[in-house]
This record gives structure tokens, C-alpha cells and sequence, in this order.
């Protein structure tokens, strides 16, 4: 088969397919997630002891924001959370806290996080501690004001809190994933947190819809639909909802990436009767095209600088993975390994670009830096592993993870270890979306 047409075939196809006060926090960097061999680290988290006297209900409240610290670690990838049945985390009233760091290091934990909770109505105020076994130390002792109605937006500003004294960074907890759901009506984007909690729809144009893609600063939100029976780039107001058409040429509309100050969308076009790479001011709309080939140039992405963009052409024979300047200048072809790779995904800390190859009959996910060195294959099992996207610490990357009749949103590491189904669903779930952070 042409390779032209089979670039172009999978692009139809796919469409098709779719109808408080703070306390001081260590500056030192603890865990090295980087590091050759990284292994998860233990750490114990007792439940939070309610101050005073309490109804049942806020005893409750302890041990919910205690389960909810640990399942945001746990979906941070780097922690081993130590069974609380192998520890006594009691504490006795009116006993000021002390930390034999010894008891805990024979139960094999390397940190340990305690708190409590002074609860007054709806209203609460946790106070929670860091603990550094290995070293003996308290890393960190900070409150937190809120409600038991929200326990886990506490419970992630704590988890953030414990990452950040760790690794140096706060983490991806307030973050979102966006994803299409397929059905028999057609197809919509949604939108979960990081947990998996809080589906929402974000589009009802019950027809075919592509490539959604977040801005860095987290107001706008692009993405291709059908719903006027052709491809069409649509741009949404997050906050408004208010959606307005923005690229509406002949032929093909296909949606790319923002750039890193958010003013200009990259754009695959075929009104030229190719299709090729264009950037758009989003406020002005005017339009630039960046390459200029006979062959197909799809799914642009910026680099985090704004310098680069990287794309995937078939210039070369089969679809390969390129980069070039923000202006289109100095192409270069940065995968040689197998015959079709696409779906490229820059990491926000730089260097590395992730995308799906053909591989065995299979996609599977890779990671290969800018300059087209270290290829790493990340991904290794018997499914399809397809769309990957970036988390905004850059350790972690979504992806869609298909096996039969089971269709997921995985999450992994960014080396490839501790691979997690973050979602599965009775309908087809493709084209995950890693969000920037985003207030609460």
C-alpha cells in the first residue's frame, strides 16, 4: 500500500472509528526518581487523630483524608505505601507526639507522615508532619484550613507538600486528564481529575471528535469535530464554555498544540491540497505555514522552550518523527527504528519526546531524546499502547491502552515502571490529554 495513503488511511480511520501558614520545608532533594534503578520508596501514613472532643463523623474524617493521602501517592508512582496493619499509629490524649524512628525503620518505612485534625462544624484544620526515618529529621510541619466536605482537595495540597520536600517538585495531583469517549452516537470529550474522580463532559457535539489538546495556561481548550459534517478546529473557553470555530478550511482540520505562552495553535491543513503544518494566532487567526513538502506532515507538537516543534512526516519513505525550528527551518529526522511512529509528545522539562511505534504488529510506547539518542522502549505487553501525553511534572505520561474488548487510560512512569489503569470503560476510551496544573 502507498505510504501516503496509508498515513492519510489511519487519520480517516481513526476519525471513523470515532463516530494556611507554612512551615519549613526542606530544599534538599531526597528521592531521585531519575536515578538508574529507581525503586519505590516505603512510606507509612498513619490516620490523622481528630483533636478534642469529636463525633464519630470526624473520626471518620481522619482516616478519609489518611486513605486519601494514600491513594494520591500511590498514583505518584515513586511510593511503596506501607500496610497500616503492620503498625500501631495510635496516639494517647493530651501526649505530646514523639517519633522513635528506630520502631519505624524495622517495619522497613523510609518516611512517615502523621497528622490531626480540629474539626468545628464543616470547617477543619489539619495539621500535618513529614518524617525523614532513615535521618531521623522532620522534613517538614504544616497546617491546613478547609472543609470536611473537601477532604481531598486537602489531601491533595498535603500529598503536593510531601512530593515537593521529596523530589522538588509538587507533583501532578491538581491536574486533569481529557480523553474521547466513542459511542454509537458518535463521539465526546471528557474530562476526570487525577484520581479518575469527577467525570465530566466537556463537548456535546455527539459526532466525531479528535485530538483535544489543553493550552499551558489552562483557559483554553482545542480540538477537531464533525459536528457540520467535516473536520473543523474548534477552540473553548474553559471557564465560559463559550466554543468558537477557528480553522475551518477545505479538506482536512486537524488540531496540534499550543505553543508554551498559549497565544498560537499548530494546525495540520490540507487546503493546499497536501497536508501540511501551520501555526495560528489564536487571536488574530492569521495564518503560517510552516512546512512546505510533497510528502504528509501531521501531529505538530511544541517543544516546552517554544523553539522546536516536532511532527511526523513520511518525507523519508514511512512515517518518522521529525523536528524542526518554530519557523519550519532545519528539519531533521529524529527515529530510525521501525517503520511507523507517530503521536509525538514533548515532556515538559525538555529533552525528551515520547510517541507510539509499530512494533511486533503492536503500538507500543517510546520515549527518544531531541537529538535522537537514548531510545527507550517504555511500553511491552500484548495491547495496543497508543496517544501518549505528558504529565505536567514531566514524570509521569498518560496513555491509551487497548486489549481485546477492554479499552483504558493508563498511566506510567516516565522510565516506563509502575504501569496503572487509571480508567477502564464499556465504551472506547482514545486520545488522553495530560492538563497543566490548575487552581482550585
Amino acid at each position: 500500500m502507498n505510504i501516503k495513503y496509508r498515513l492519510s488511511f489511519r487519520v480517516l480511520l481513526t476519525a471513523l472509528f470515532m463516530v494556611g501558614a507554612v512551615g519549613p520545608v526542606m530544599a534538599k532533594v531526597y528521592i531521585d526518581i531519575e536515578a538508574p534503578g529507581f525503586q519505590q520508596f516505603p512510606i507509612a501514613v498513619c490516620d490523622f487523630q481528630i483533636k478534642g472532643t469529636q463525633s464519630i463523623r470526624s473520626s471518620d474524617s481522619g482516616i478519609t483524608i489518611a486513605d486519601n493521602i494514600r491513594n494520591y501517592l500511590g498514583l505518584s508512582g515513586i511510593f511503596n505505601l506501607l500496610d497500616k496493619k503492620s503498625f500501631l499509629d495510635g496516639l494517647e490524649p493530651g501526649v505530646p507526639e514523639t517519633i522513635r524512628f528506630s520502631d519505624w525503620s524495622v517495619i522497613g518505612a523510609d518516611f512517615l507522615l502523621r497528622g490531626d485534625m480540629t474539626v468545628k462544624g464543616k470547617d477543619a484544620t489539619v495539621e500535618s508532619r513529614l518524617y525523614d526515618i532513615t535521618r531521623g529529621q522532620t522534613l517538614f510541619s504544616k497546617q491546613y484550613a478547609g472543609t470536611t466536605d473537601d477532604l481531598q482537595a486537602l489531601a491533595r495540597n498535603i500529598t503536593a507538600d510531601i512530593l515537593l520536600a521529596l523530589t522538588g517538585d509538587e507533583g501532578d495531583f491538581n491536574t486533569k486528564i481529557a480523553f474521547v469517549i466513542k459511542k454509537n452516537t458518535g463521539s465526546d470529550i471528557y474530562t476526570m481529575n487525577y484520581d479518575a474522580s469527577d467525570i465530566k463532559n466537556l463537548t456535546n457535539h455527539h459526532s466525531i471528535v479528535l485530538a483535544p489538546r489543553w493550552s499551558p495556561d489552562g483557559q483554553y481548550f482545542a480540538f477537531t469535530s464533525y459536528k457540520n459534517g467535516r473536520p473543523e478546529v474548534f477552540l473553548r473557553h474553559l471557564k465560559t464554555g463559550k466554543e468558537k470555530r477557528v480553522s475551518s478550511f477545505r479538506g482536512l482540520n486537524l488540531c496540534g498544540s499550543f505553543s508554551p505562552d498559549s497565544k498560537k495553535l499548530l494546525l495540520t491543513l490540507s487546503k493546499d491540497n497536501n497536508e501540511e503544518i501551520y501555526v495560528l494566532d489564536i487571536d488574530t487567526l492569521a495564518l503560517n505555514r510552516l512546512t512546505n513538502s510533497f510528502s504528509i506532515d501531521v501531529s505538530p507538537a511544541w517543544s516546552p522552550c517554544g523553539k522546536k516543534i516536532a511532527f511526523v512526516s513520511n518525507r523519508s519513505g514511512s512515517p518518522q518523527i521529525f523536528i524542526m525550528d518554530a519557523d519550519g527551518n532545519n528539519v531533521k529526522r529524529i527515529t530510525y527504528e521501525g517503520n511507523y511512529n507517530t503521536s509525538p509528545s514533548w515532556s515538559p522539562r525538555g529533552g525528551r519526546i515520547a510517541y507510539e511505534g509499530l512494533i511486533n504488529h503492536k503500538y507500543q510506547i517510546f520515549s527518544i531524546d531531541e537529538e535522537g539518542n537514548n531510545l527507550i522502549q517504555l511500553t511491552f505487553d500484548n495491547a495496543n499502547n497508543e496517544y501518549p501525553s505528558w504529565s505536567p511534572s514531566g514524570r509521569q505520561i498518560v496513555f491509551h491502552s487497548s486489549l481485546g474488548s477492554k479499552s483504558r487510560i493508563n498511566i506510567m512512569n516516565a522510565n516506563g515502571m509502575n504501569a496503572r489503569v487509571l480508567k477502564e470503560y464499556r465504551d472506547q476510551l482514545v486520545m488522553p490529554a495530560w492538563s497543566p496544573r490548575l487552581k482550585e
